[in-house]
């Protein structure tokens, strides 16, 4: 196969450490794009998207359901065309050179893009046809992705008797085998059991230590902060913040105070009590939660307070940040809750996630 066409991209012009201490090196960006928008109908699924993704490095692009993420990896993947905007992969206009783009990149999804019919094996092998690879390294490169999986053992079974882990794993093989220097998973571990989800991380760590790009969609919070080297929040078709976790986290101050109460009645009530002393107190079921800079005096001037106005309290905790308090802070819901209208350019799908 050859080359990626930013393998002899110009020259260095920063480097710096990424997500576990990566080395980055910085050339022409992988993926890059400019004001992208989308509608589908009275729809407006993207607003103007803008996202720099450097060469080896994870990619998160956080949102809940109806956020826009996955319409944006079907611009990119050139699955659909954006309305206005622009947007390149590896240098390559998507909407101008779209069979390049295509030999280039893999994508893999919740979805599972496999036949239940065929064997692991033979779905491999029909992927290594439809992407035109040599017959005669066909069926080492299936053999050798079932061993990377840890799905050898099943390589000879139909699809049927797979667990939901296999076939995803199955699904990311798959994307990987005409070996592309690109790839995008979107929301790759939505379902899966807290094991295979591990199991699936500990691969795409892999597959970015081999060299591979990767953009990542996710409602995880965990998720992206523990893969991801930059993180694009998206909300409503709009990237509304953009940074590292640790930039994203320092937005909100210090630490995070929490007071919980008996109920979420108790809590909303004492709201206004814990916001005369603190600023950006929000309430989230029976606890209160605010961003500080001193945690220590927040909470003995929020006590005292509270025990002034004859509140109870259940307790008060103070904290790091977290990546849902930054998402919280931002939208107004979790990630997880997203309320934003869906896609309607394919039904099947039940809308954008």
């Amino acid at each position: 196969m050859a080359a990626p066409p930013w393998s002899g991209g110009p020259a260095i012009v920063r480097s710096g450490e990424g997500r576990e201490g990566r080395r980055q090196v910085s050339r022409a960006p992988a993926i890059e794009v400019r004001g992208v928008t989308k509608r589908f109908g009275d729809v407006e699924a993207l607003g103007g998207v803008d996202l720099v993704v450097e060469p080896g490095t994870v990619y998160g692009l956080l949102g809940p359901n109806g956020a826009g993420k996955t319409t944006t990896v079907r611009v990119l993947t050139t699955i659909i065309t954006p309305d206005s905007g622009t947007a390149e992969v590896l240098g390559l206009d998507v909407t101008k050179h779209p069979q390049e783009v295509r030999a280039s990149i893999g994508l893999a999804g919740q979805y599972a893009a496999v036949d239940e019919v065929l064997t692991g094996r033979e779905n491999l092998e029909l992927v290594g046809q439809l992407t035109h690879q040599p017959k005669s390294t066909i069926r080492a490169r299936a053999t050798e992705l079932l061993e990377r999986f840890d799905l050898t053992h099943a390589g000879d079974r139909s699809l049927k008797t797979y667990s939901g882990g296999m076939r995803r794993r199955l699904d990311l093989a798959a994307s990987l085998v005409h070996r592309p220097p690109v790839l995008f998973l979107d929301e790759p571990t939505t379902g899966l059991d807290p094991k295979s989800r591990n199991d699936l991380w500990d691969l795409i760590r892999e597959l970015v230590a081999d060299g591979t790009t990767l953009l990542l969609t996710t409602q995880y919070l965990e998720e992206a902060d523990v893969l991801a080297d930059r993180i694009a929040v998206i909300d409503r078709g709009t990237v509304i913040a953009e940074g590292t976790a640790g930039e994203l986290k320092s937005q909100l101050g210090a630490t995070v105070l929490e007071v919980a109460f008996p109920d979420d009645a108790a809590a909303a009530g004492a709201l206004a009590t814990v916001g005369a002393v603190v600023a950006g107190a929000e309430t989230d079921g029976s606890l209160v939660r605010a961003p500080v800079h001193d945690g220590a005096r927040a909470a003995m001037e929020v006590l005292r307070a509270l025990d002034d106005a004859s509140v109870d309290v259940s307790g008060i905790t103070v904290r790091e940040p977290s990546l849902d308090d930054v998402f919280l802070s931002l939208t107004g819901h979790r990630a997880e809750e997203g309320d934003a209208p869906p896609d309607v350019d394919d039904p099947d799908r039940g809308g954008d996630r």
